[in-house]
């Protein structure tokens, strides 16, 4: 398994998987970020990553695609660098985890703001793995 990496494979792109995460999963907020999530148990060990992610700025409160795309830059970078903890306990626990960012703001973040967001995400993520 690679490590820092976030390939098209990781990432929830499927309309009916995100439609279902917004229908049917959790969510909680931190800070200026809203993270929705789902957890599925997996019978075997898959070859297919446990964790998928989605990411999204509102064009509500950032006009230009240029800004929103810096957000979503942002986040996936901070993920990408986090997830790996995170992705072990999955794969032991033979979960799947779909998650999604919303950023709520209305301020362009700076990086740090974002990556201890993303910490902070991560490990309540992981202590809800826990507990499934």
């Amino acid at each position: 398994m690679k490590e820092f990496t976030f390939g098209k494979n990781e990432r929830l792109k499927s309309r009916k998987q995100i439609e279902q995460l917004f229908d049917n999963g959790q969510r909680f907020s931190i800070s200026t970020l809203r993270i929705f999530y789902s957890f599925q148990s997996c019978p075997a060990p898959a070859a297919r990553p446990q964790l998928r992610a989605g990411f999204v700025a509102s064009s509500r409160n950032f006009k230009t695609a240029v800004d929103r795309n810096r957000i979503k830059r942002l986040m996936k970078e901070a993920w990408r660098l986090q997830k790996n903890e995170l992705q072990t306990t999955l794969h032991e626990q033979r979960l799947k985890l779909n998650v999604f960012f919303i950023y709520t703001g209305r301020d362009l973040p700076a990086y740090d703001d974002i990556y201890n967001n993303m910490k902070k995400i991560i490990l309540k993520l992981h202590d809800i793995s826990n507990k499934v």
